[in-house]
């Protein structure tokens, strides 16, 4: 009845999901396991996905041939592009999504993918020989053999909700905690500590005065998060910002006697960069409100998230300070807010490939390394799903870089640096965040995905298609001779100083508020280049010529920061290396490097602690070697 298979997901969330349908696009046999099937890439928390960083990640997976972006735009409510206002580094896709769609959607993507079996039921149990894992068993009392493992537990493993001085076990509200596999694995000699996040409140949309509160629109014209075509958003669901009170802070303090965050109920690690609403009121007692967002869980549910009021305080407390929120004096709830506390493991109990360290053929991905956000397990997901089944086909491990994607980024600094609290990604992690923008992710990734197997050669073809047209943009541009006559009334209704001989049409374009858009009608050779592209290129195209033009310089001294860092790429370490026996080196560094067992320079250098000097006293030993 029950089959061996090349790879066994553990856990239906965003990790797991983006992992299983990973390595069974990679043509393994693999079986996800959930004990609900009802809530696959279930959204635990808001109903939304991208944002700050968050977004470049999406986009990062879709290039990939993942399939988060997607279902995010089958799904989408509202667009929005954040951080417009700064340079395209920035730049930021974010939707509000129809949470049981979005769900639903996963689960039909799953299901018609080809390789993937599913069983519902609960793991206990790991099979190990050998410090090799070789299946795992179930509450069922089912046994399912795997040449690799990924587990993607979320907040299940030994989860505890807490609700003032309430707590009962449970892995989200009204879903069983998951038992077995932590102690499993401590046994192993793996090393586990615990966190906790937290999730507000759900209102009755039906009994809020949003007269009271301010309306945040969509942008006028959406994009969306995948490369594929698919469908545009037509319409939109607004959001609103709402804000508390002192009365409202008066309340809440009221119930800190009960809270199990400030009674030390509570050992496990919060995410400093989305606190609860107590958390909030003490970190910043000076401030006399705060900015919440009130956003619609779907099209047609009255089921409404108010974001930035997360709390773990005693229901009676929350639901009586959240009525003297103005718009919110008639509110009814559906359930409380809520902490959850629960296993993870350190990440730097991982290789670079997300593989464990210390039980060959072993993955872990998403919370159970210590990160929060569904764009950040998703990413881990697609990177473990690929890895595991190279490492069972004896393939070259799929590593990206720094300098090639923001998942990059994550992981590396996951296994390096560790976590001290829930990580959350951001633009100022990525030191080469010019290189890593959201509209370049296919440019960036794409060719890569195609190269192992992941992305389709439409996928490809289509990314070449795009950048000839760019070529063919920026050289027409840097060609172009610009004539006064026909820029001047141009530059005057801009406020620009008029031009006073012929330039080449890119310089112009290095001017404040001159667009491309605005110069493409005025040479002949641009007009036609558009009217012979794809319209569902187009736009694309311009915007990404008109980045790498206008930002030319920044990018290229990025680029040499890059290959003069990846250098190091070559020089191997070897694992077994004892630092201690090299006095020139700081004693942090030293006992940095003996821990984390770097297999390469680069990999040195990016630990926390390890210092650029230390690397270069690292490449003097090794040169004299």
């Amino acid at each position: 009845m029950f089959s061996k298979y090349d790879i066994v997901v553990v856990g239906a969330g965003h990790a797991g999901c983006e992992a299983a349908a990973a390595a069974a696009n990679l043509n393994a046999k693999v079986l996800l396991i959930t004990m609900n099937m009802a809530n696959m890439a279930q959204m635990s928390c808001n109903p939304a996905m991208g944002g700050i960083a968050k977004g470049q990640i999406i986009r990062e997976i879709d290039a990939l041939g993942g399939y988060g972006g997607i279902i995010t735009d089958k799904t989408m409510i509202q667009f929005r592009m954040l951080n417009r206002s700064k340079g395209p580094a920035m730049w930021s896709p974010r939707a509000q999504n129809d949470r049981m769609l979005f769900s639903y959607h996963w689960r039909m993507a799953l299901e018609n993918t080809k390789n993937l079996d599913f069983w519902e039921d609960q793991v206990v149990g790991l099979i190990i020989k050998d410090n090799k894992i070789t299946g795992v068993t179930t509450r069922l009392g089912v046994t399912f053999k795997a040449k690799a493992v990924i587990l993607t537990n979320g907040t299940f493993l030994n989860g505890v909700i807490h609700i003032g001085a309430e707590k009962f076990k449970g892995g989200r509200i009204g879903e069983q905690d998951s038992t077995g596999i932590t102690e499993k694995l401590v046994k192993l000699g793996f090393e586990s500590d615990r966190m906790k996040t937290g999730t507000p409140v759900r209102v009755d949309g039906r009994t809020i005065d949003y007269s009271k509160l301010i309306e945040q629109k969509g942008d006028s014209n959406p994009g969306k998060f995948s490369f594929t075509n698919t469908p545009p958003l037509k319409k939109q669901r607004s959001c609103y910002l709402a804000y508390t009170s002192p009365e409202v802070h008066d309340i809440l303090r009221t119930g800190f006697k009960f809270s199990p965050l400030f009674e030390g109920r509570i050992k496990g690690i919060g995410p400093r960069y989305c606190p609860s609403i107590e958390d909030k009121i003490e970190r910043f007692s000076d401030k006399e409100s705060h900015q919440l967002f009130i956003e619609p869980e779907g099209w047609d549910t009255v089921e409404v998230y108010v974001n930035g009021f997360s709390s773990s305080l005693p229901k009676e407390i929350q639901y009586k300070a959240l009525k003297k929120i103005a718009g919110f004096e008639h509110a009814k709830i559906f359930r409380p807010g809520y902490a959850i506390e629960y296993d993870f493991f350190p990440p730097q109990q991982l290789s670079v490939t997300l593989e464990t360290k210390i039980i060959e053929n072993l993955f872990f991905a998403g919370q159970i390394n210590g990160t929060t956000g569904y764009e950040e397990a998703g990413a881990q997901g697609i990177i473990a799903g690929i890895n595991a089944c190279r490492k069972i086909n004896k393939q070259k491990p799929f590593v990206l870089g720094r300098d090639q994607a923001y998942i990059g980024v994550l992981i590396n600094d996951l296994i390096t640096k560790g976590v001290d609290e829930p990580y959350r990604m951001f633009t100022s992690r990525a030191e080469y965040r010019i290189l890593l923008r959201h509209n370049n992710a296919d440019i960036r990734l794409t060719p890569l995905g195609y190269e192992i197997g992941l992305a389709s050669k439409d996928r490809l073809e289509n990314v070449q298609q795009k950048n000839s047209i760019i070529e063919k943009i920026i050289d027409i541009l840097k060609t172009h001779s610009a004539d006064p006559l026909v820029f001047n009334p141009l530059l005057k209704i801009e406020n620009q100083a008029p031009m006073k001989q012929k330039v080449k049409a890119n310089t112009i374009l290095l001017r404040p508020n001159i667009t491309l858009d605005m110069v493409v009608d005025k040479i002949g050779d641009l007009k036609k280049l558009k009217e012979e592209s794809p319209s569902s290129l187009w736009e694309a195209c311009v915007e990404e010529a008109e980045i790498q033009m206008k930002y030319y310089a920044y990018i290229r001294k990025e680029k040499e920061i890059a290959t003069k860092f990846n250098k190091y790429e070559d020089i191997i370490l070897d694992p077994a290396t004892d630092y201690h026996q090299f006095k020139a080196l700081s004693y942090e560094s030293r006992d940095k490097l003996n821990k984390m067992k770097p297999t390469s320079i680069k990999e040195a250098a990016a630990i926390s602690g390890v210092s650029p000097a230390d690397i270069a006293v690292l490449l003097v030993v090794l040169n004299k070697r």
